[in-house]
């Protein structure tokens, strides 16, 4: 396995510490995150003037000369398997792809092949210039296994750093569309006594809570308002369905990230997600709401009614403002468009 040796000095006015002066003065084109940094730092792979410096909050002075010790990415242990990929976007540092339900992200113990990740790192091959040392693709956010839609994965350690960095700031544009059961409504009493759950203008419902695992079923999040992680999504209604209404196209935006939210969150609203095998997708209809095929076409939906439609962020390397759109998977479409049939 090949190294390479990075030589630079430190720069006027370096930060107090070695570690975040080395993050700000290491040439960009090497493409070493902080993280990356303080690892090498704890191998020995970092010398100061000529002695090997393993403490990464020693001070540093103006002019001294830094050596790096990179090893080249190593292969990563998980296997590449030659699986489709439907890729919307790709350059060198990035790439998005529009996952199908039913393919898990990253390997797992109860998924340990035919992932997300074991399709990229057969499709991008040689183009992964290592994630954190390894040659992998870097997986700053999820979406479930049976949640359809886009994903941006980083292919080098730079995109990751700046893709994590702007998932940690919230400041990502993800919007997603579900269908749900009922329609929720400003006007509705019984969501107005729902503790977390306001409208804003435009009859926009905002949920705000706290999310934690679930004490009891670990598979689960739970709303709480005490502990756990802040968690706001916002719905609106695109379109209703049956007489009287009782299904709604939905689109959710996320103002946070956490695991499940939008199908938690729909739940604890009383507005559940048809399909969702978790969080109860599997709710009667009114007898007279639809005919009874489209009512058992709901029932039998498989899986939840989800997709992550929209995916905006900022280039981490070039600073382009990037925004991608995916339509509605066949499956989705396909119940929408039994949900439009009149009762005759």
């Amino acid at each position: 396995m090949g190294t390479r040796l990075i030589e630079f000095h430190i720069a006027a006015a370096p930060p107090p510490r070695l570690d975040k002066a080395l993050s700000r003065d290491v040439p960009e084109s090497e493409a070493l995150s902080r993280t990356r940094l303080a690892r090498l730092i704890a191998e020995g792979a970092v010398r100061v003037d000529g002695a090997v410096a393993t403490d990464p909050k020693a001070k540093v002075v103006e002019g001294a000369q830094v050596a790096i010790s990179v090893t080249e990415a190593e292969d990563s242990h998980i296997g590449p398997e030659d699986i489709p990929l439907d890729v919307v976007h790709e350059d060198a540092d990035l790439i998005v792809v529009n996952k199908p339900a039913g393919m898990v992200v990253h390997p797992a113990p109860g998924s340990p092949s035919g992932t997300l990740v074991n399709a990229l790192l057969h499709h991008c091959g040689d183009d992964l210039s290592g994630v954190g040392g390894v040659k992998r693709p870097g997986i700053v956010h999820r979406i479930d296994k049976d949640t359809s839609g886009l994903l941006v994965v980083a292919k080098s350690d730079a995109a990751h750093q700046g893709l994590a960095a702007q998932f940690e700031a919230h400041s990502v544009e993800r919007y997603y569309r579900a269908i749900c059961y009922g329609v929720p409504d400003a006007n509705d009493p019984r969501l107005r006594g729902i503790k977390g759950v306001s409208f804003e203008p435009g009859n926009i419902m905002r949920l705000t809570t706290q999310l934690a695992r679930h004490k009891t079923d670990r598979q689960k999040q739970a709303v709480l308002f005490h502990g756990g992680r802040h968690a706001v999504t916002r719905a609106r209604v695109v379109e209703s369905f049956g007489t009287p209404a009782a299904l709604a196209l939905v689109e959710c935006w996320l103002e946070t990230g956490r695991t499940h939210q939008i199908r938690v969150h729909m739940a604890h609203a009383g507005h559940g997600l048809v399909g969702d095998p978790v969080y109860g997708g599997k709710r009667k209809l009114a007898a007279r709401a639809f005919a009874p095929e489209t009512a058992e076409a709901v029932r039998a939906f498989p899986r939840q009614a989800l997709h992550a439609a929209v995916l905006g962020f900022e280039h981490p390397v070039t600073g382009e403002m990037l925004r991608f759109e995916a339509p509605l998977p066949d499956d989705m479409n396909t119940l929408l468009d039994r949900l439009r049939v009149p009762l005759s």
